[in-house]
């Protein structure tokens, strides 16, 4: 397995993990709300926190790519 790939392994499963958990947080929470525009307004939470970790999976990745392997680098 090439290096890159064996970087890459960690950021990914933990995106899929969270992304996971908050399609099931969001789920849980529209079984126990009743009111429509809660459910609406609870659920963008989860969304947006999605969103976030997809882009930031993407943006290590291309670290990664880049041969930028420490962010530490950058301060």
């Amino acid at each position: 397995m090439d290096e890159h790939m064996k970087k890459m392994i960690a950021p990914v499963t933990i995106t899929v993990l969270l992304i996971v958990y908050y399609i099931l947080y969001f789920a849980f929470l529209m079984f126990l709300v009743k009111i429509l525009w809660i459910k609406l307004l609870i659920g963008i939470v989860p969304i947006v926190f999605g969103i976030a970790m997809i882009y930031v999976c993407i943006e290590r990745i291309r670290e990664i790519q880049g041969g930028e392997e420490d962010d530490l680098s950058k301060y």
